[in-house]
């Protein structure tokens, strides 16, 4: 396999007009849930944009590149960060009544985002609404119910915890991903819009623009797939295009090569307005190395450790999950493994290729191999184990209890700048 390369020809696919003109349509979404957009086609937005002076706080990020935690923040301190030269701080809370209880200032990503807000850094929080899974399993709050005024009076607790606290509030985590199926409509987008609304009237209410914290929707899922992109996210679109509040979109762009994230970033970023950016709190390869679980390790591995040539990659990622490996070792791993070795600047490549339409905002990546990474490991789970920065749960600690370091380490470091 050979490196992944990409041109920015080949990412945008787009004029420089298309990429600073806005266009929206102001009516509401009526067609039907059940047809697809054309896979070469970004959705349709029509209208001129009008300027949204004073809406947008001013002097947002460009193109800054922070760490993503996800709902688990522990083990990442301040010294973990300092270490990566990270400035920027992202994690997601899970907000229905069944997930969120008691003061939420002690949630441990809420606690952990202030945290690293009091130390100056600056901080990312998506407002996760998990429907389709966990304690909240269920239909969305339908309009005007009182289930849904229940789920506004818990989103303003977190708020006044957060606002003016968090440099950037996304509402939604993975949204087609965390309502039922059957909902993933335009049902889906009425619930969204009006949370929406909710969060920008209580914003307008407490210093509006100039509270310091933008607004953005959160990530799309799946734009490399025609059958990802839908009526309903081309109305999630428009919806953010025609609302001066909004500050951008998000988007998780996990792959299978640097050619599908450029799919996302040409479905979306058309739709945006000139003052308007994207966001990618979650990107990596996982799809990629989702693929090569189940082929035999480096032959060249097996023989300097001593390792039975039959076993799968899953299996020995298992024995480092298990007993973790001297960082040499891991090391070994990582570049003896041919398709993951020529992966190795996939950071650099995808971050550049972010940059590059000049609609960065921020983008995060995963910072540490979290419990869930390695939890019930086996052939069938997907290796998220392999994005992160810190190798912490395959690795050995170093001297004075260092944590391990995955290949992407020091381009991350690297990539800093001021954004």
């Amino acid at each position: 396999m050979t490196r992944h390369t990409t041109s920015r020809r080949l990412l945008l696919g787009v004029s420089a007009s298309a990429l600073l003109t806005a266009a929206c349509s102001p009516s509401s979404d009526t067609k039907s849930s059940g047809s697809k957009t054309s896979p070469s086609k970004s959705p349709s937005i029509e209208g001129k944009a009008a300027a949204a002076e004073g809406k947008v706080p001013g002097g947002a990020p460009d193109g800054a590149l922070g760490v993503n935690f996800n709902e688990d923040p522990a083990g990442l301190g301040a010294t973990q960060l300092k270490a990566l030269s990270a400035t920027w701080v992202r994690g997601f809370v899970p907000v229905t009544p069944g997930d969120l209880k008691g003061d939420v200032t002690q949630q441990r990503a809420i606690r952990a985002l202030l945290t690293a807000h009091g130390d100056g850094r600056k901080t990312i929080l998506s407002l996760k609404f998990p429907y389709a899974l966990g304690p909240t399993k269920g239909p969305l709050p339908a309009p005007g119910s009182a289930e849904l005024k229940d789920l506004l009076a818990l989103v303003d607790r977190v708020l006044a915890a957060v606002l003016g606290k968090v440099d950037i509030l996304t509402i939604g985590n993975e949204p087609f991903l965390e309502t039922l199926p059957e909902e993933r409509n335009k049902t889906l987008n009425v619930f969204y819009e009006a949370l929406a609304r909710h969060v920008i009237e209580y914003r307008g209410q407490h210093g509006g623009a100039g509270s310091g914290t933008s607004l953005y929707m959160g990530a799309l899922n799946h734009l490399d797939d025609p059958a990802g992109r839908t009526p309903a996210t081309e109305r999630w679109l428009r919806f953010v295009n025609k609302t001066p509040e909004l500050a951008g979109v998000d988007i998780h762009p996990h792959v299978t090569s640097l050619q599908n994230a450029a799919k996302y970033v040409n479905y979306v970023v058309p739709t945006l307005r000139s003052d308007q950016k994207f966001l990618a709190t979650e990107f990596s390869l996982v799809q990629f190395w989702k693929q090569h679980m189940h082929d035999p390790v480096s032959p060249a591995f097996a023989k300097r450790y001593n390792v039975d040539p039959g076993r799968k990659v899953w299996q020995v990622i298992g024995d480092a999950i298990q007993q973790p490996f001297p960082q040499a070792k891991w090391n070994d791993f990582i570049s003896m493994t041919q398709w993951f070795d020529t992966s190795r600047n996939y950071l650099t490549e995808q971050m550049k290729a972010f940059r590059d339409t000049g609609k960065l905002a921020v983008a995060t990546y995963g910072g540490l191999q979290i419990e869930s990474m390695a939890s019930g490991w086996d052939d069938t789970k997907t290796p998220w184990i392999l994005n992160p920065l810190y190798a912490n749960r395959t690795v050995q600690p170093g001297e004075g209890g260092t944590l391990g370091r995955n290949v992407w380490f020091e381009q991350f470091r690297a990539l800093q700048k001021t954004g």
